[in-house]
């Protein structure tokens, strides 16, 4: 099986409405339908990098190829999970979660992003609770990051729900304009404070190598 060479595909985390799991082709071709279908008013740009000013089917495939891209460059130091995110059996849209030197600085940055018709619904808040409980409670973290454009309401409101505070701003250059992002940060105890969404994990073990931990200790 291909969870014995990469135990990743054996991980999948569960919450009262979703499972988050590393995709399979299926549910890759599944995800880009859903980008295909578009994840935003064309008329805003919620993202640093423009993806969703290409075609329909450029968008597709350019998340079919990002998403073999992480696992081609995935190291311990240096990692990646992007996760589908499913309810009742229809992939939703997609949450990541990523860091470098994870072993020694313990913290992590999240991503993500739904399907226009799955949006309001309060799934990304579910799916980020998803694997901020993955990060704290399974990797042992000690802070997660997150950025979001100014005018980004939803983002922010995510996660003002899950605790986060802010830390700062950040610039971009994004359709030929200079925009702010707002940085926010959650550490430890702000998270064990704003924790309500129950999250089963299932076999994390065997993949703590790859997050750069060793299988006896997190």
């Amino acid at each position: 099986m291909i969870a014995d060479h990469w135990p990743l595909f054996g991980l999948a985390l569960t919450t009262p409405r979703l499972e988050l799991r590393l995709p399979d082709l299926d549910d890759l071709a599944q995800l880009a339908d859903v980008a295909a279908a578009g994840v935003h008013d064309p008329a805003v740009m919620p993202f640093v990098t423009p993806w969703t000013d290409a075609t329909s089917e450029q968008r597709a495939r350019s998340v079919i190829q990002w998403a073999w891209s992480q696992w081609a460059r995935w190291s311990p130091t240096d990692w990646s999970l992007q996760l589908v995110a499913v309810a009742d059996g229809q992939i939703i849209g997609t949450q990541d979660i990523g860091a470098k030197d994870f072993a020694t600085v313990r913290v992590v940055g999240t991503g993500s992003w739904l399907g226009r018709e799955y949006q309001g619904r309060g799934f990304g808040t579910e799916m980020r609770a998803a694997v901020l409980d993955l990060a704290f409670a399974g990797l042992g973290a000690e802070a997660a990051t997150s950025e979001a454009f100014e005018d980004n309401a939803a983002s922010y409101g995510v996660s003002r729900k899950l605790g986060y505070v802010d830390d700062g701003d950040a610039w971009h250059a994004v359709r030929g304009r200079r925009v702010r992002g707002r940085r926010l940060i959650l550490d430890r105890p702000r998270w064990s404070a704003a924790r309500t969404t129950a999250v089963e994990i299932t076999g994390l073990k065997p993949c703590l190598p790859m997050f750069g931990l060793d299988e006896t200790r997190t």
